[in-house]
């Protein structure tokens, strides 16, 4: 067992299930394996490449035949603007906390508003309908990540409903 801590590296002790790289365990699966400087790098990376592949989405938009290319880059810019994140909390912990209660409706519909969107441009040649599901993405995308922010739902709702009444 000291063998074993002492090959998991610095920072790594092997817990339960063993050290922070043993393949077939959950730590392999986790942020656990990677230093936090890489995390944080792999994460701006992801996280900056999805809003270049948004912008860029939308800059094609406006070319002759650019919806599909205007898809194709939002949806990709937001599934890396998600996925960045697994590099700060590990996946298996991300996909846990996405499928909580509180997020679980806002998960679900950005997940199928990611490939609706594809759907509509590639499969239903319906133009109106890619724009409707890449608005979708983008309300859906803001209400799930406004989930981690304590009371911030609660405030949009109250900003909506008083804007409303």
């Amino acid at each position: 067992p000291a063998a074993r801590a002492e090959r998991a590296g610095p920072g790594r002790g092997a817990g339960a299930d063993g050290p922070g790289y043993t393949v077939g365990s959950t730590k392999v699966f986790n942020n656990s394996s990677l230093s936090f400087g890489t995390r944080v790098k792999w994460f701006a990376i992801c996280f900056v490449g999805g809003i270049v592949c948004s912008i860029l989405g939308t800059a094609l938009l406006w070319l002759p035949s650019g919806l599909k290319l205007f898809a194709v880059f939002y949806t990709l810019g937001n599934v890396a603007a998600l996925a960045s994140t697994c590099f700060l909390v590990g996946p298996i912990k991300q996909m846990k906390k996405m499928f909580e209660t509180t997020r679980l409706i806002a998960t679900l519909v950005m997940l199928f508003s990611f490939i609706a969107t594809l759907c509509a441009v590639f499969w239903w040649g319906k133009k109106g309908l890619a724009v409707l599901f890449c608005i979708l993405q983008f309300l859906a995308m803001t209400w799930y990540s406004l989930s981690y922010i304590p009371y911030a739902r609660d405030a949009v709702m109250k900003c909506f409903t008083s804007c409303l009444s």
